[in-house]
């Protein structure tokens, strides 16, 4: 009883696509069109970009880079811009979970150091914003790209037009933010490596990981089909490192299965298809944003697409979505329960800072959406 409870505190989102699943099964009979309602190529692709990731991460990769640019920080602002753009960059190609994963407790392992701990809610905020944001940039920044790139059909420019506007100001945004905080000079700031390793050592030791993500790259630009890539990857980890299959987060893959479920079985129940349909089509930009404040942006992407058209509305939609409610995207509760481990007392005042700059950005950001559109 108490792993059932700990997974439904943990993994929330997965648990109502399960429910949501086994009810739509007594709507409609299981066959074998179930078989044909995920999309396995999706899937497939999460699954071996984040074991990939996983892979990069075991290395030290993006801790070695966040030492890198540290060193180049001379002041608390330029220091706070250094972690936002870390951010902001990296979940573009790590997604926007891992990003926070390793960024965040690397931020307030820092601003510890220095004795500014004062500042670390709004930083951790904004990195927050910065992951989920630039995020959306990348076919394979975050899930709901990933899975809406694969399925509509777009090409590059079109996801490009849905998606770096609203990028590209966001960027903007987050770095007057950050300039908007007071300013003082950093004292000499070290941060001591676990192993200092040379350049050829360090690419002898990613070089498998490097080349599994070309490849994945190549399946996500439909170069080459999925299934031989995820055989390779499959035994290549198990050759190099067999722990990285605990990496995985089996959750968000079983999300996105029982999602594939509801939404399949919805699809063939002609009076719900028809709403959904009406509700809809026209609406995918509002829809995508309101619908992600409610059960996040991954599964709304999953749902809205199976009743519209317009891959491109939904993709802006889903990824402002991602701003708003601390549900609103999954990597937000990743933030929030890394810092309020360390600062327990200081929950409320990160919840109210965070729907402050959240709110805002997401303002300002559908407000460029509607003027575009």
């Amino acid at each position: 009883m108490r792993i059932l409870k700990n997974i439904w505190k943990n993994e929330t989102v997965c648990c109502i696509a399960f429910f949501l699943a086994v009810f739509s099964a007594f709507l409609v009979t299981p066959d074998g069109e179930y078989l044909a309602y995920p999309d396995y190529r999706t899937i497939a692709l999460l699954f071996c970009l984040m074991i990939i990731v996983a892979g990069f991460q075991s290395k030290g990769v993006f801790a070695r880079m966040g030492h890198f640019l540290l060193r180049r920080a001379r002041s608390i602002r330029a220091l706070s811009a250094v972690m936002v753009l870390l951010c902001f960059l990296s979940s573009m190609v790590i997604t926007n979970d891992v990003t926070l994963i390793t960024f965040v407790p690397f931020t307030m392992l820092v601003f510890r150091m220095i004795g500014e701990t004062d500042r670390l809610v709004k930083l951790v905020v904004l990195e927050t914003i910065a992951a989920n944001l630039g995020s959306m940039a990348t076919p394979i920044g975050n899930p709901q790209n990933l899975y809406l790139y694969s399925i509509s059909g777009l090409t590059l420019g079109e996801f490009a037009l849905a998606v770096l506007p609203y990028a590209g100001l966001s960027l903007v945004l987050l770095m007057a933010a950050v300039i908007a905080g007071r300013d003082e000079p950093l004292m000499d700031l070290e941060i001591r490596e676990k192993k200092k390793k040379t350049g050829k050592e360090i690419i002898k030791e990613i070089f498998p990981f490097l080349m599994l993500l070309i490849l994945c790259l190549l399946v996500v630009f439909h170069v080459l089909n999925y299934i031989p890539v995820l055989l390779l990857v499959i035994v290549v980890i198990g050759v190099v490192n067999k722990r990285l299959y605990l990496e995985v987060d089996y959750f968000l893959l079983l999300t996105f299965l029982f999602f594939f479920i509801f939404v399949g079985n919805m699809k063939r129940i002609p009076q719900i298809s028809e709403l959904l349909m009406e509700l809809v089509a026209g609406r995918e930009l509002m829809t995508g944003v309101l619908a992600s404040q409610v059960i996040s942006n991954v599964p709304a992407a999953i749902l809205l697409s199976g009743f519209s058209k317009d891959f491109s509305a939904l993709l802006t939609g889903v990824n402002l979505g991602g701003l708003g409610t601390l549900i609103a995207s999954l990597a937000s509760l990743i933030s929030y329960k890394i810092f309020t481990r360390d600062y327990p007392e200081s929950r409320g005042r990160f919840l109210l800072i965070f729907t402050f700059w959240n709110l805002l950005f997401l303002l300002i950001l559908s407000g460029e959406a509607l003027l575009l559109s």
